[in-house]
């Protein structure tokens, strides 16, 4: 039986109104599959985070490696310079940009308290969520920042969506790590 092409079935204008409104509710699906995959590691590094001590925390992951101190410190900058990348305003901690981002554990700078990170980690993942949610679907496809208008025009796939599942996975490479202080 010989099947019947679409454009049969349907009249041309059928076609593109409905190939339209399925692009968009992929795209809300996509951007939904996005923020509930940020939202699900937060919540993992959130429980993992409460189950450690504070000695736990400043213990390197490994002989010669990280400390988890420096790696929440480090992923609370990553997060904090999402927000001007994004759109979503200033960086709430800028002054943590030096010891956890441009220098290695260990470099000697000295670091906030345990208490301060983990406030610091709740404040800044709170603002991005709240920036989340006020983004269109339309927003999220768009370029982020880090990109040229140049370059995004190349490469769409460089919009803001892919940098939150980028991220993501940084946060659940830094939690696997962080699952051996355990």
């Amino acid at each position: 039986m010989r099947r019947k092409s679409v454009q049969s079935i349907f009249s041309f204008d059928e076609y593109i109104v409905g190939s339209i409104h399925m692009n968009m509710d992929k795209n809300h699906l996509f951007v939904q599959m996005g923020i509930q995959g940020w939202e699900t590691y937060i919540k993992r590094m959130d429980d993992l985070l409460k189950s450690l001590t504070e000695e736990q925390l400043s213990g390197e992951i490994a002989p010669g490696r990280n400390t988890g101190t420096y790696l929440l410190g480090h992923l609370i900058t990553v997060h904090d310079k999402m927000l001007p990348i994004l759109g979503l305003g200033d960086m709430l901690y800028p002054q943590l940009e030096k010891p956890f981002l441009s220098s290695p554990d260990k470099s000697g700078f000295a670091f906030p308290t345990l208490k301060e990170l983990l406030q610091y980690w709740a404040e800044v993942n709170r603002k991005l969520i709240e920036g989340f949610s006020a983004m269109t679907i339309d927003q999220w496809f768009e370029r982020h920042n880090l990109v040229s208008a140049e370059d995004f025009a190349k490469e769409p796939h460089r919009n803001k969506l892919n940098l939150i599942l980028n991220r993501t996975n940084h946060i659940a490479y830094h939690l696997g790590q962080l699952r051996l202080l355990k």
